[in-house]
């Protein structure tokens, strides 16, 4: 089978891809190793681990690929704060959407929910999808790459995009040069309830292993004690947590998070996921385009890693509609590189400040630590500075594609 566009990875940065390219006259493939059905509406169900902090960048793309409303038809919390403290001191910053006249933050979803919507959307699309296709095989040919599939299926195309993911076959197969290093860090992650209301707060806490936040929940009774947790801690750390009980591992966490909402009541199951930063060296080849985790992994401390991917795929879709129209050859380095050139600056500034933030609260050190007390308590006396940090959280700090910008009022 021929194809004028295959995009290997059909997560949430993928379909919003697929989505955002559907007006082209072309044959769109998107395939992936599971399934491409939308699960039917549950909310009896337990939360999932995997949760993103959308931006209002992020719900504007998925305004206009029609898939919001599915989101706000499932379990979407809506956050108006963020409390940010430093465990080792007295240090801390909080962040509004009043300071900045915003309705709020952004929202806590759980990940396979964003993907049931942008899901379900794609079943009335124009775009092929090929499920439970596993990529085993790929091989650059004089036209473009032929994909060899787990069915024993190919697939030839021109312009072959990745979005399948941190562990990337696309990636491996290619060979793609890339920087990467290992955070020495493991995740827990699970949901909780707590003795106390979330407030529709993102709570973080520094502490000298490792951030810990707690993103506020919707869907659950009680209504507002459902958070989901990230506890990025060091591997032994890690290890010691998920041998725990769930009652003393509950007791550890309330410890942990100084109380700061009461007990933790309940815990789900807990999973441990290792941390490590990825960025590819070049976003783009010739008929080849990395986006999402695919092309770059964040530390999950501010929640912006699928944020950064859906700019990319917004970014990626404009310059290829616009190289359409002009009647130009998508698959040139020349008219992927436009996508590049405007994502790339943008992802190693949002992970260099991810980066900066872990080395700075992770250090011991009596001069550090004295520093970034007093540099936490400037920042939350400083409303220029704040509101600045607050803009970038919301996803305006820098040049924003079309599908991302403020809708019309």
């Amino acid at each position: 089978m021929h194809a004028d566009i295959v995009i290997v990875g059909a997560g949430m940065v993928g379909s919003a891809l697929a989505l955002a390219l559907q007006s082209l006259p072309l044959k769109i493939v998107l395939l992936d190793s599971g399934s491409l059905s939308a699960q039917p509406l549950d909310f009896q169900r337990p939360f999932a681990p995997r949760v993103s902090a959308l931006s209002l960048a992020s719900e504007r793309i998925l305004t206009r690929l029609q898939a919001w409303s599915g989101v706000q038809q499932r379990r979407a919390c809506p956050y108006y704060q963020m409390e940010v403290w430093d465990g080792d001191g007295t240090g801390n910053i909080q962040f509004s959407a009043a300071d900045v006249h915003a309705e709020h933050l952004g929202h806590i979803v759980e990940n396979d929910l964003v993907q049931d919507a942008l899901l379900e959307q794609l079943a009335n699309s124009p775009i092929q999808l090929l499920a439970h296709s596993r990529l085993e095989q790929l091989t650059r040919s004089q036209n473009g790459w032929q994909l060899s599939l787990s069915d024993q299926s190919l697939l030839t195309t021109p312009l072959l995009i990745a979005a399948d993911g941190a562990n990337s076959a696309v990636r491996r197969l290619t060979q793609a040069p890339t920087r990467e290093w290992d955070y020495l860090h493991h995740a827990i992650v699970t949901s909780v309830q707590t003795e106390q209301p979330h407030q529709h707060t993102a709570w973080q806490r520094f502490t000298a292993t490792g951030p810990i936040a707690l993103l506020p929940l919707t869907g659950q009774p009680p209504a507002g004690h459902w958070c989901s947790l990230v506890w990025s801690t060091t591997p032994e750390h890690a290890r010691h947590l998920m041998a725990l009980d769930s009652q003393v591992f509950n007791q550890a966490l309330g410890q942990a998070f100084e109380y700061r909402l009461g007990k933790i009541i309940h815990s789900d199951q807990r999973f441990s996921i290792p941390l490590r930063q990825r960025h590819l060296k070049r976003y783009v080849q010739p008929g080849l385009a990395f986006i999402g985790d695919a092309a770059h992994t964040i530390h999950p401390l501010a929640g912006q890693g699928v944020n950064m991917g859906f700019l990319d795929a917004a970014s990626l879709a404009e310059n290829l509609i616009a190289a359409a129209q002009r009647g130009e050859q998508l698959a040139s380095e020349r008219v992927l590189s436009r996508f590049e050139r405007q994502r790339m600056p943008h992802n190693l500034t949002m992970m260099g400040a991810m980066e900066g933030f872990q080395h700075l609260f992770q250090s011991d050190h009596l001069a550090l630590r004295l520093a970034r007390n007093f540099g936490l308590k400037l920042m939350n006396d400083t409303p220029l500075s704040k509101a600045l940090i607050t803009r970038q959280a919301l996803g305006e700090g820098s040049y924003l594609p079309a599908l991302a910008r403020p809708l019309p009022s």
